[in-house]
């Protein structure tokens, strides 16, 4: 009789251990496939800035007036809310999406930005705007000509962009800040474009010296305008320099 009670305790124990382990992998795997979602079809989180500033009035107020004042202000506010609510049952309000971009040299934010303007461009009517706050020094070409294409799906679409810049916009950053309806620029700020630069390293004399060939074929005439291992040309720095400047007036 003991063995079948022991039994019994010790089969409930096993029993509940194992739908633990159950319960605990089907956690772990939810998460995971949600990740993987998310990692793949991007991620998107909106915050109401105008309740931030609100919340921010309301706690100075809190400070800087009496508590007779203090309530008869909430009391407005509570009206006020009130009236707001009921006119925007009867006309659709006007909304400002604020985005932020903060660019590297390979502008990878850009993927942040497709989704955020992808989702905006869901909701977003002709009453609309969209302020976009950048901060970038420029970066690799391609990178930010995508950049700037997604600012210019908003164009397309009608809805007004205003880019506002704080410190720098330089560059493919400038190339960016160009796309916009109107910009906002703090006085200090940096903005614009002075050129193109590329630069490489050329080990053609060190490897000759050490009696090492190198060969390039190419099916072009200009496939290969500078190489880092072979003799480099006039002709092809001519080329070259031409690309920069092709890319600069871009």
């Amino acid at each position: 009789m003991d063995f079948l009670v022991d039994y019994s305790l010790f089969l409930a124990k096993a029993v509940t251990a194992l739908v633990f382990i159950v319960l605990l992998l089907t956690v772990i795997t939810s998460f995971s496939q949600r990740s993987k979602r998310e990692g793949e079809d991007g991620h998107v989180e909106v915050s109401r800035l105008h309740e931030r500033f609100e919340d921010w009035q309301d706690t100075m107020n809190y400070g800087l007036l009496s508590e007779e004042k203090y309530k008869k202000l909430r009391k407005d506010k509570k009206k006020q809310h009130k009236a707001e609510r009921k006119a925007k049952q009867e006309k659709t309000k006007k909304r400002l999406f604020v985005l932020d971009f903060d660019g590297d040299i390979r502008a990878s934010a850009v993927e942040s930005l497709r989704h955020e303007i992808s989702a905006i461009l869901t909701v977003a009517n002709d009453q609309d705007e969209v302020l976009l706050r950048l901060e970038s020094p420029g970066g690799m070409v391609h990178s930010y000509g995508l950049a700037s294409s997604q600012l210019q799906r908003l164009r397309d679409k009608g809805i007004p962009l205003t880019i506002a810049i704080d410190r720098v916009a330089a560059s493919g950053g400038y190339m960016m800040a160009c796309i916009g309806n109107q910009l906002l620029a703090a006085p200090f700020a940096i903005i614009g474009s002075i050129g193109v630069v590329a630069q490489m390293p050329n080990f053609h004399r060190l490897l000759k010296k050490h009696d090492v060939d190198v060969e390039l074929h190419t099916a072009g005439e200009f496939k290969r305008t500078l190489t880092m291992v072979g003799e480099n040309t006039d002709e092809g720095r001519k080329k070259f320099i031409e690309e920069l400047e092709e890319t600069h007036q871009l």
